[in-house]
């Protein structure tokens, strides 16, 4: 049993929550960024215990090649009758369990960080070591990653590789804080009592959300995008000035799960509206060292006017 937080039960942190259920149905990855004591990391973990019934395999800062890619056991090579025995690595146990979590990953190595993303990305793992003939083998898993912008930025190319970036920020409604404070103090009392109205509530609407999203997941590739919402997507990003392609790639796919989540077989004008912000706001020009543009309420009218929330596809 997890001592883990129930997802259903995590208050706020809204946009987080959204980028982690449309990045889940629609393969794409996450990087939440922002200061600590935000709940990152554990909503984080409580979505992964939802979705794939485990916590998410984490990658810890120092790792080496050979604890992400895989190795030859140490043990198996210095034991009384010495062998070579591989080992696999983290990226092989995220394909096993679903996600792979990469906790302040603007403090790993950059080339630990690019492997992970190339295997991500490309769901194919190669490992080629001395005398030894191993297969590729192909992983799928979520990526999702987080940081905190004031302990140093991630370079901007590995910035772009994450699909959705969302910046979270703490609760300042006090009456937010306070529900935070409230289910905090309620599962610490409940949390070893399956059985009272607390933790049975929680399981339910755990087992609902979790079926929704399979569900969604299993008909998302299947939504149509007409060609007027390619179109506005295309207006989007080079209304802000989207640096590559990425953008409005990542738009679209994130626009199919919302209206998979939404449950309709088209992609809508308010399905790309949904998912502009965390899609877009890491690949404007102009970004330093991997820091994130203000994204105001300038950038939402901006939006509104190219995406009216009334308008479908």
């Amino acid at each position: 049993m997890f001592d883990i937080l129930p997802y259903p039960l995590i208050v706020g942190q809204t946009e987080l929550r959204e980028a982690l259920e449309v990045a889940y149905v629609g393969r794409l990855g996450v990087l939440a960024t922002g200061q600590r004591g935000t709940a990152k990391s554990t909503t984080i973990r409580a979505f992964s215990l939802l979705v794939h019934n485990d916590l998410p395999v984490t990658l810890p800062i120092g790792v080496t090649d050979d604890r992400v890619l895989g190795g030859w056991s140490v043990e198996a090579l210095l034991g009384e009758q010495p062998r070579p025995e591989w080992q696999k690595g983290l990226l092989a146990r995220a394909g096993k369990t679903g996600m792979l979590y990469v906790d302040e990953i603007n403090l790993l190595d950059d080339h630990i960080v690019n492997l992970v993303l190339d295997a991500a990305a490309t769901g194919i793992l190669t490992v080629q070591r001395d005398h030894a003939d191993l297969p590729t083998e192909q992983h799928e898993f979520a990526l999702v990653g987080s940081m905190n912008p004031d302990e140093g930025p991630l370079r901007p190319q590995l910035l772009d590789r994450f699909a959705l970036v969302v910046s979270v920020r703490d609760e300042g409604d006090p009456a937010t804080r306070a529900e935070i404070l409230r289910t905090l103090f309620a599962y610490d009392l409940h949390r070893t009592e399956p059985d009272s109205d607390f933790m049975a509530k929680a399981t339910a609407n755990a087992q609902v959300l979790r079926q929704r999203l399979h569900e969604a997941r299993e008909r998302c590739r299947g939504v149509a995008c007409p060609p007027e919402i390619i179109e506005a997507c295309a207006a989007a990003a080079a209304a802000f000035d989207v640096v590559g392609h990425r953008g409005e790639v990542t738009m679209l796919k994130a626009a199919q799960a919302r209206a998979a989540l939404d449950n309709v077989k088209v992609v809508e004008v308010r399905h790309l509206r949904a998912v502009a912000k965390p899609a877009l706001i890491h690949r404007r020009q102009n970004v330093d060292s991997g820091t994130l543009r203000r994204w105001g309420q300038a950038e939402e009218e901006r939006l509104d006017e190219i995406l009216p929330a009334s308008q479908t596809g």
